[in-house]
């Protein structure tokens, strides 16, 4: 079996990921969320639980990809890993809502065939990538929402769990912190209160932010891409964002690129940010990492943040972000797995 090695990195440029070179080529790519991530906010052991939860998803992605399954198989596989552990804003660590609820959104594209599918607003699929997946291969459909995603998806074989199971302590309380900061101001925010939310290495102030992804490239040279989100910390009723939006958080095609993205939702949708990197790569010839560069450029000079993931058939990827951290990694056709979190 092929070996395993484990870089970790701390990146010294202004979010840009230049790995972009001609000796490597890269088969899966990941994100766990961009934000206020900072090293003195980390501990180790929180940071080690990241490394290794952002290891587990890539290995478990490259080994369905060494075996010859498919690119969005490997995806899933990838994915569902980020989605159980409480450590993302996905699955399991899904933010709440103003109302105390958990409303998970998720889609995937097929770069070789450009079928898609995609779900918002679901309380009651334990992994929300499994549903936008059942609605791309099963149904005529690209998005389902609610109550008739939940019904359509459970009776297409999706594991299905009470609300409670998305209940984390940590989210919990960083929802009353974002509703007392929001009711108090920024001025009157207690130090001790910022200073916890800042606790995990990632600040309540970001609560837009944590969507996963991933990006894969399989044998056959098929591309796939998924995003799977909790979506806003107090976002009110109804919201939905960009992750579950083809073109906007997620977009695939064979001919350009995968694309995930996450940040702040509506400015990606506004960019229509995921499609854009595609375009500028089909119709201006750009790198994937220019192409993605430029995006997250645009996304900024609009007013938001985040962080963009991109991987082409040749195993170029791009992992740009204009925040202070995001979580990341990739694996390249040899099994080697290498993963980021500061800039």
């Amino acid at each position: 079996m092929i070996g395993l090695f484990l870089s970790f990195s701390i990146l010294l440029s202004c979010g840009s990921q230049q790995i972009d070179t001609d000796a490597t080529k890269h088969v899966l790519v990941i994100h766990g969320g961009a934000g206020t991530i900072e090293k003195q906010f980390m501990t180790a052991e929180k940071e080690k639980a990241y490394n290794d939860a952002l290891t587990a998803a890539l290995q478990s992605g490259y080994n369905l990809i060494k075996d010859g399954k498919s690119a969005v198989d490997a995806v899933q596989a990838a994915v569902n890993v980020l989605e159980n552990s409480p450590l993302f804003n996905a699955g399991k660590g899904a933010v709440f809502t103003h109302d105390g609820k958990n409303e998970l959104d998720a889609s995937i594209m097929d770069g070789a065939t450009l079928k898609a599918g995609a779900v918002a607003g679901i309380s009651t699929i334990k992994n929300p990538i499994n549903a936008a997946i059942a609605v791309m291969n099963k149904s005529e459909h690209v998005m389902m929402v609610g109550r008739g995603a939940e019904q359509f998806a459970a009776a297409n074989g999706c594991d299905t769990v009470p609300p409670s199971y998305f209940f984390t302590q940590e989210r919990w309380d960083q929802l009353q912190r974002t509703i007392k900061e929001e009711e108090t101001g920024r001025a009157a925010f207690n130090d001790l209160d910022i200073r916890k939310s800042k606790i995990s290495g990632i600040s309540d102030a970001d609560k837009k932010f944590g969507t996963v992804g991933a990006v894969a490239l399989d044998k056959k040279g098929n591309l796939a891409a998924g995003t799977s989100t909790g979506g806003m910390t107090n976002k009110r009723y109804g919201r939905v964002g960009d992750s579950p939006i083809i073109g906007a958080g997620t977009y695939c095609n064979n001919a350009t690129a995968g694309i995930s993205c996450t940040g702040w939702g509506e400015y990606y949708i506004r960019e229509v940010a995921a499609n854009r990197v595609s375009a500028l790569i089909e119709l201006k010839n750009l790198s994937v990492v220019e192409a993605t560069k430029q995006v997250i450029e645009e996304i900024g000079e609009l007013g938001g943040d985040g962080g963009i993931i991109t991987l082409n058939k040749a195993g170029k990827v791009a992992m740009e972000f204009n925040t202070s951290g995001m979580y990341r990694g990739t694996v390249d056709e040899n099994g080697k797995i290498s993963i980021y979190i500061y800039k």
